[in-house]
């Protein structure tokens, strides 16, 4: 059995513990979180699904010094800008880890915890929806047997009623959040791109718009990969309710659409679409989780594509602060 701590048991938190506090394979024995409602929430959630409480604690400091040698592994949790302290901080106490969506906020960021992964040899399973979904990486495998031809373009578009269902949230601070629309749930968006465009950007401009807001609402890039495909991703965070992505693949003998988050796809090959498959991802976060760290499983979202993800995202952040001046995701550094 799993022995699993979680640090920042907030309402994604919670929404797992639902179904892991259940699990044969899992106990979820400690909590750290800095709110009371939230911590006697996600302990009445485990009750309900005939789990014991958590041992609660108010810092993850406090919890990893107290549970040493009495956990196995910690989802995290937490707002994305305490993502790489906290998952640095497991990783150190020499835990396997679950991390939550997106990676980190920053590429040197991005690069610790890739250089502290390799000193200790530890799972970590970025829980990206897309990242996880088995149509994404069917397409991937695909893709790379040749099936579809070389890739031309892709054209990827996510947009979602944020602005007004996150109003007083803490995803639209900036210094906790580490962006805005286009970090939070355009990170599925670019984080499939990069699975599926399957090469790093070369080149990019991008222009971002906070319509008012701290953060950004509205984004356009547009860039150029190593394997010489073109780019182009929108996102729009200001809109009528609902949220939904569509990203196309063209590639010289089909054309393939797909979610952001691998729940649907269609190929077209000569001018015919094919049927639109709908597919769920198979398992949880946490059954893939488990898979991974026992082995019978390829890690499908892993610190690389964490590493790959934050340079797009800081040579977005770099390009736009300068109205859309290109810049190259390898070298760029976020600037002070």
């Amino acid at each position: 059995m799993l022995r699993l701590g979680v640090i920042g048991a907030g309402l994604k938190a919670t929404d797992y513990a639902r179904s892991w506090a259940g699990m044969a394979e899992v106990s979820i024995d400690a909590m750290a979180e800095v709110s009371e409602i939230s911590r006697d929430r996600f302990a009445a959630t485990c009750v309900a699904a005939g789990a014991a409480a958590p041992r609660a604690y108010e810092s993850a400091e406090a919890m990893l010094a107290a549970e040493a040698g009495h956990l196995d592994a910690v989802y995290v949790s937490t707002p994305h800008a305490f993502h790489a302290g906290n998952a640095l901080a497991v990783l150190a106490a020499g835990l396997d880890l679950l991390l939550e969506k997106p990676m980190v906020t920053t590429v040197p960021e991005a690069l610790a915890l890739e250089a502290e992964q390799a000193r200790t040899g530890k799972t970590v399973v970025i829980a990206f929806q897309g990242g996880l979904s088995p149509l994404v990486h069917d397409t991937r495998r695909r893709a790379r047997a040749g099936e579809f031809g070389e890739l031309v373009s892709v054209s990827a578009t996510i947009w979602e009623g944020w602005k007004d269902s996150y109003t007083g949230n803490w995803k639209q601070v900036p210094e906790i959040s580490g962006g805005g629309f286009m970090f939070d749930t355009g990170a599925h968006m670019m984080n499939t791109v990069c699975i599926l465009a399957d090469s790093p950007f070369t080149r990019l401009s991008a222009y971002m718009d906070n319509r008012g807001i701290a953060v950004d609402l509205a984004a356009a890039v547009a860039g150029r990969l190593e394997n010489g495909a073109l780019v182009t991703l929108n996102a729009a965070g200001e809109g009528p309710d609902g949220c939904a992505s569509s990203i196309t693949f063209f590639y010289s003998q089909a054309i393939v659409a797909i979610d952001a988050w691998g729940g649907w796809r269609q190929i077209s090959r000569d001018g015919v679409a094919g049927q639109r498959e709908t597919q769920e991802t198979r398992a949880t976060p946490m059954q893939t989780f488990l898979a991974v760290r026992n082995g019978t499983l390829e890690n499908p979202s892993t610190v690389a594509n964490g590493v790959q993800f934050a340079r797009l995202w800081d040579a977005i952040k770099a390009s736009a602060a300068q109205d859309g001046a290109p810049v190259d995701p390898r070298t760029t550094l976020p600037g002070p």
